[in-house]
């Protein structure tokens, strides 16, 4: 681990060198391009270079061990108690700074709510959720653009597509994948009886053009007229955009826009997603396995999380976390959730596959 974190440090500071030379300052993409390197590399070289500082402390401190002032051999053992402590918490934050980073970390992503189980209810809480989002990432700077949707006439979606834009956006969201139940009485229910509802939710990094080559001669492209609201504009124009991938089977759709050329943009933006997705599951079946597994079916019963409103409580099943201020939840106060899945799954990379 030392050998790699000075290979590193060595990297950390050719990089320092490089972006001061004036020829690489007048190129602002290549110095960009070294600066995001630069950021990327610092924490850890930051732990490194505390790592050395606590080791030099330590050693200070473990010579007047064998003082001969007996006050001097006391506060030494203390200090060095204190000083292994802190070297054993550095070294575990270093091993979480040296795990390999998901390549997607940095991407935007396509956020896809869907109604599973529950009817009426299940698509009004998939509205829910999609609010629940929007304000997350209102509070985070984030932008949010919606894709594709499918409203139903009571203010709930059947689907709703969006991307949401900004920093690190896949890093913060990826857990959220899975089958989120919801657990409320009604609206339209007299007898006051609670309502088990289920929705799920994909989060997929948004694919750029160097990760996903689409050849349009496998694509099917339809144009129809749009339903539902929006006037009668909607209903005498065929703007309207299905693209069927024909290798995959791949089905997108949209017609949000009036225009047909903006229809087909974002529905090309939603299949690339979508076969990127389709890629990376290829490539790591347990992955995709275990992504199966998280999203389910929209069943009730393979949910990750659970919004129970008579109690006011939301519980993640997955690490047991369990929040009674679902309120605060629900208008994207979502970082104790976020964090700690986050740390949960860094600890059973460190754990290894024994771990996991």
């Amino acid at each position: 681990m030392l050998e790699r974190l000075r290979e590193l440090e060595e990297r950390y500071l050719a990089l320092e060198s490089r972006m001061g030379d004036p020829e690489v300052l007048q190129d602002q993409q290549e110095y960009q391009r070294l600066a995001k390197e630069h950021a990327d590399l610092s924490p850890v070289v930051c732990a490194y270079r505390e790592h050395r500082a606590i080791l030099a402390e330590l050693q200070d401190s473990r010579a007047l061990v064998e003082d001969a002032d007996p006050q001097i051999r006391e506060m030494a053992k203390a200090e060095v108690e204190a000083l292994e402590a802190r070297l054993a918490e550095n070294e575990n934050r270093i091993r979480i700074l040296l795990l390999p980073r998901d390549p997607n970390d940095d991407k935007n992503v396509l956020l896809e709510i869907r109604a599973g189980t529950g009817g009426d209810e299940a698509a009004l809480f998939a509205a829910d959720l999609f609010r629940m989002y929007a304000r997350y990432a209102e509070r985070h700077r984030l932008r949010v653009e919606i894709m594709s949707e499918h409203p139903t006439g009571i203010g709930g979606f059947k689907e709703i597509i969006a991307l949401i834009s900004g920093d690190r956006v896949y890093s913060r969201l990826k857990f959220e994948s899975g089958t989120h139940r919801v657990q409320r009485v009604p609206d339209t229910e007299t007898q006051g009886r609670i309502h088990t509802s289920a929705v799920t939710v994909a989060v997929l990094p948004e694919a750029d053009d160097v990760d996903v080559q689409i050849d349009p001669a496998e694509l099917r492209i339809d144009v129809y007229r749009s339903s539902g609201a929006g006037g009668q504009h909607v209903n005498k124009t065929e703007s309207a955009v299905r693209i069927t991938h024909i290798p995959t089977g791949i089905v997108v759709q949209c017609q949000d826009e009036r225009s047909q050329h903006k229809n087909k943009a974002k529905a090309m933006k939603v299949l690339a997603a979508r076969i990127l997705d389709l890629k990376r599951q290829e490539q790591h079946d347990s992955i995709a396995e275990e992504r199966r597994g998280m999203v389910g079916t929209g069943d009730r019963s393979g949910r990750i999380r659970t919004y129970n409103f008579p109690q006011g409580r939301v519980t993640d099943h997955r690490i047991g976390l369990t929040l009674y201020r679902l309120e605060s939840v629900m208008d994207g106060d979502l970082d104790e959730i976020i964090d700690s899945l986050g740390t949960h799954y860094q600890a059973l990379a460190l754990a290894g596959p024994s771990g996991s």
